[in-house]
């Protein structure tokens, strides 16, 4: 078994790459709105029982994904690296998948504002995340995170064996999955 978190800031391409990283290995994409949009539909994400489902929703995905026969699984996650309870969250769902001797893989995502604004209106992102679609919001949102999260790490903050971090500006979707893939042999 195989986890293989892939994070970084907002419409920096997490579940674009999920997606070709998907289609050229035998791991599953798990990307972060497929909770948020459900339970969005019943409770604002922000609201106290909003958080409560998505995370109760997603964590009890992890736990019986982690027990099953497939390969691995393939999950975004924006992680506020200022927040202890992101830290948590990680070492919470990395410990599901290490308790059943799954090999976790942390890849990082990063571009700059321009490149993420762009990437925010694109018709993929838009057609899998129904709440972006509200472009005014999507947009304001982006940008006014960064005055509260920090949502790229420190030089040398992660301190894990299988971690690669991938400046994807230039780079198509299926570069970056094929750069994933053939450097932790996936």
């Amino acid at each position: 078994m195989k986890l293989v978190l892939l994070f970084g800031p907002q419409a920096v391409g997490k579940m674009t790459v999920g997606h070709e990283l998907e289609k050229v290995t035998d791991l599953k994409l798990f990307h972060n709105h497929m909770t948020i949009d459900l339970v969005t539909k019943f409770f604002d994400y922000g609201t106290k029982e909003g958080k409560r489902l998505v995370n109760l929703f997603r964590s009890e995905i992890f736990k019986e994904f982690a027990k099953s026969e497939n390969y691995g699984m393939i999950f975004t996650y924006v992680w506020a690296f200022n927040y202890e309870s992101d830290w948590k969250f990680v070492e919470d769902v990395c410990g599901i998948f290490e308790a059943e001797g799954a090999d976790i893989y942390f890849v990082e995502l990063e571009t700059d504002l321009d490149e993420r604004l762009k990437r925010n209106i694109t018709p993929h992102r838009l057609e899998h995340k129904p709440t972006k679609r509200n472009i005014e919001w999507s947009e304001n949102d982006l940008k006014t995170s960064m005055d509260k999260y920090r949502m790229n790490s420190f030089e040398g903050e992660i301190k894990k064996e299988n971690y690669l971090r991938i400046h994807n500006k230039d780079l198509s979707p299926e570069e970056v999955a094929k750069q994933i893939k053939e450097h932790f042999n996936l």
